[in-house]
């Protein structure tokens, strides 16, 4: 079984609907007892970084993440559940995880492409993700494939060896994360049509070893 983590968040339905349409065997839950008996965990979400967290604490889920990759269980972050996963995000001064060294900041307000077009904030709609290096859960995901971004706030990783995905948006941000037994996206695979649906797969499959 599959634990989608439920911390009071939007989005969980979508990933719990990609999920039975590939197959996958998932539960919403919070019960402590329903994830530590999961095989792998996925962590999405919609929302502000602060009210995650405060969620996260409230429901003994922020210390129950820490012990299940510690475990070696593979959890996979989508959206605010990547943010969170870092040091520190802009977003209401918020202390996060600290599972990941690095802050997330909010896109600057003057943000422009390269034909010097201002951008909107939030980054929403389709945007290429390139990813930098080969790992399991991304395997068999075309070159120039586009999957699905709504975001204010973009992850700056201190150690950018976790770093496996770039997106360029004004400026080039990490978009998937990997380290270990934990992989994490900015963008939506539960709304990105068959390239996401390739990486759900991936990860409903994935033993959490990085190669």
């Amino acid at each position: 079984m599959i634990a989608i983590l439920d911390y009071r968040a939007g989005n969980l339905t979508s990933v719990e609907r990609a999920l039975r349409f590939l197959g996958f065997p998932c539960e919403i839950t919070d019960s402590a007892e329903r994830i530590r008996a999961a095989e792998r965990i996925i962590f999405p979400g919609v929302g502000a970084a602060g009210k995650s967290m405060q969620d996260l604490s409230e429901l003994g889920l922020d210390s129950l993440l820490h012990e299940r990759l510690e475990a070696g269980v593979p959890i996979l972050g989508i959206c605010v559940g990547l943010q969170v996963l870092f040091d520190y995000s802009e977003e209401n001064d918020t202390k996060c995880l600290g599972i990941l060294p690095g802050k997330v900041r909010l896109f600057p307000a003057e943000l422009r492409d390269e034909d010097g077009n201002l951008l909107k904030i939030p980054h929403m709609g389709w945007n290429e993700v390139i990813f930098t290096r080969e790992h399991p859960v991304f395997r068999k995901v075309p070159p120039g494939s586009e999957f699905y971004f709504v975001h204010s706030y973009y992850p700056e990783a201190s150690d950018l060896a976790c770093v496996v995905g770039r997106t360029d948006y004004g400026i080039a941000f990490g978009s998937a994360v990997a380290r270990r037994n934990l992989v994490a996206v900015q963008f939506h695979p539960e709304k990105s049509g068959p390239p996401g649906l390739q990486i759900l797969s991936n990860f409903c499959q994935w033993d959490g070893l990085d190669s």
